[in-house]
């Protein structure tokens, strides 16, 4: 497994605010014990950000300029995002050349939509690695499975009425955004109700996995949450940690290029939950 990474991620910090650098250097501390392949990323472009947002939203996130309660501007926030959406693209070159490959970079992006920083995210990760996909590999199809706890809004606002992209995914409702009620053109959304357990969403998993081989996608992009954890402090859902596990397995049962981004999880067993997933996801692929 190819786990792309730089300790530069931990750099800024909002006191008391829940997506804080302790869940992604915990989170690194334990991967290290288990070995992987480790990349450092290179910060993204504006061509290549500009595939998917607006020249007003790279401007924001430079300046600060924007509203958002939740996402608080830090004055090292640009180059940081760039890293972590850099982090993106390089994971998904990896996948295409034949080794899975998983993201753990911080701030998320599955919120930011294409002019708008919102919910922790200020570019869009996964979004910005599957446009460079398309435009740079010349893919025809890539699917985006986001299991996050929280509606990929943003992802969903950049690929609607993308045919080369499916973005299929399952989150709490109601819960923030407040997004992702129904299925719309090429966006198939999995809305579970609050107190969901494992059965429920291994299930909906299943379902939702059926959805994107549908698609036959030449590559999968996941969106990885680990915020349906049962003690996760802003979520009410009711995952364990094997859940992941086998969310992982049955992940790694599609046998094409796979890579995954960190999205949420903010409960102090998050490295736990993503050392599983990443377990679960190799012993399917037979690594």
């Amino acid at each position: 497994m190819v786990i792309v990474y730089s300790p530069r991620c931990l750099e800024y910090e909002a006191p008391g605010h829940p997506e804080r650098p302790a869940r992604v250097r915990e989170t690194a501390a334990l991967l290290q014990q288990h070995g992987h392949e480790w990349h450092t990323p290179v910060a993204c472009t504006d061509g290549q950000l500009l595939r998917v947002h607006r020249h007003r939203q790279l401007d924001a996130v430079r300046t600060g300029d924007y509203e958002d309660a939740d996402t608080p501007h830090f004055r090292q926030m640009n180059e940081l995002a760039r890293l972590a959406a850099g982090a993106a693209v390089q994971a998904a070159k990896a996948a295409v050349a034949g080794r899975p490959a998983f993201s753990l970079m911080r701030p998320p992006g599955h919120h930011a939509c294409r002019d708008r920083v919102m919910g922790f995210c200020y570019f869009n990760n996964i979004a910005v690695a599957v446009a460079e996909l398309l435009a740079e590999m010349r893919l025809d199809r890539v699917a985006i499975l986001d299991f996050d706890c929280h509606h990929g809004n943003g992802t969903e606002d950049i690929f609607r009425g993308e045919d080369r992209v499916r973005f299929v995914s399952l989150h709490q409702s109601p819960c923030y955004p407040g997004t992702g009620l129904a299925t719309q053109q090429n966006c198939f959304n999995y809305p579970l109700p609050p107190g969901t357990e494992s059965a429920e969403f291994l299930a909906t998993l299943q379902r939702a996995l059926e959805t994107v081989a549908a698609f036959e996608p030449e590559v999968l992009a996941v969106s990885a949450g680990f915020d349906m954890f049962r003690k996760d402090p802003i979520t009410d859902m009711a995952l364990e940690v094997e859940t992941f596990g086998a969310a992982g397995r049955l992940i790694g049962q599609w046998s094409g290029p796979t890579f995954a981004v960190l999205e949420g999880g903010y409960a102090e067993e998050l490295p736990q939950c993503i050392h599983a997933f990443l377990t679960g996801w190799e012993s399917a692929n037979g690594r």
